[in-house]
């Protein structure tokens, strides 16, 4: 349990906060919730991982800079693997995972003496897109989108998949191997983590797939789906059907689930040793009283209620 914040972060209208968190937590994105923080607080925060958690991150850099002026903030983007990486060894002080750790990244940590704790700051689909050129496939099979991607996959066309679908060459682009994007989306669809077919053009920036899509007719890839919403004029959004009919990922379909199998929380894994220090432990304060203005924002899918008091019970405010 970390220390109370009482006397680094006094959350002034914390009232307010927890009302507006209830009620299904849909409506526009609130401002913060003004926060009186210690301004001789200072020093450098550092953040890496995930870019798929970036923005969400970046947003929440610059608003606590912007409250803590004597503060500095990095957010890196080695990928959720990179990110561990970096953070086992004492590196960085927040990793940001679109995937919870695994064990061979805990025995990294464990052997550098490296203890965390792990908070859960949004939720997140998956977003599988096609060029805007592509006026045939609005919806794919959860075992389409495995012969697709899956290691022994032989399609090379549109046609391949749906003999009524043109014989449109695929341009494939996605996450690389340092991605928890991958690892997530290769085990859920393609039943092993790390499994996919190897012939398509990989990158840890997802303005790389952004644009390879977007440039080819054929073009097919996935990413977090905050990275659509920040491009719907330049790429088409799949319906994935997993049994149930085709189903869109959208701020509902992911916080309640049904948007499966594509659905996900995103984590920070923050250091026990950076959270001795009064920045770190502030940001993260601030980050759970502006939860929902901050995931918002960042067009991401805010934490349901049972997500939020877990969160709100590991910074130790005192709220329910």
């Amino acid at each position: 349990m970390l220390r109370k914040l009482i006397g680094i972060v006094a959350l002034v209208t914390l009232a307010v906060t927890v009302a507006a968190c209830g009620g299904g937590r849909s409506g526009s994105a609130e401002s913060a919730v003004p926060v009186s923080l210690d301004t001789s607080i200072s020093g450098a925060i550092v953040i890496d991982g995930s870019s798929t958690v970036a923005p969400l991150a970046t947003a929440l850099a610059e608003q606590f800079e912007a409250s803590a002026p004597n503060v500095t903030v990095t957010v890196g983007t080695s990928g959720t693997g990179g990110g561990f990486e970096k953070f086992c060894k004492g590196e960085t002080d927040v990793s940001d995972a679109s995937r919870a750790i695994e064990p061979d990244e805990e025995a990294a940590c464990a052997a550098n003496g490296i203890t965390y704790k792990t908070l859960t700051v949004a939720n997140d689909g998956i977003a599988v897109v096609t060029n805007k050129d592509n006026t045939w496939a609005t919806c794919l099979t959860t075992d389409q989108l495995a012969a697709i991607w899956e290691p022994s996959a032989t399609a090379k066309t549109w046609q391949d998949i749906d003999p009524a679908w043109p014989a449109e060459s695929f341009k494939l682009y996605g996450p690389g191997t340092d991605s928890g994007t991958f690892d997530f989306f290769t085990e859920v669809v393609n039943g092993e983590e790390g499994a996919s077919r190897t012939d398509y053009a990989p990158s840890e920036d997802d303005n790389v797939t952004i644009q390879g899509v977007s440039g080819e007719k054929g073009g097919l890839g996935y990413f977090g789906l905050s990275y659509y919403e920040q491009n719907t004029d330049r790429l088409n959004l799949l319906q994935i059907d997993s049994g149930g009919g085709c189903i869109a990922p959208d701020a509902k379909t992911v916080q309640d689930g049904t948007y499966t199998p594509l659905s996900r929380p995103l984590y920070m894994y923050i250091s026990d040793a950076a959270l001795e220090r009064p920045e770190v432990k502030a940001m993260i304060g601030f980050f759970v009283a502006n939860e929902t203005s901050l995931t918002k924002s960042a067009l991401y899918v805010p934490l349901n209620p049972d997500q939020l008091k877990e969160a709100e019970a590991l910074v130790d405010l005192g709220t329910s």
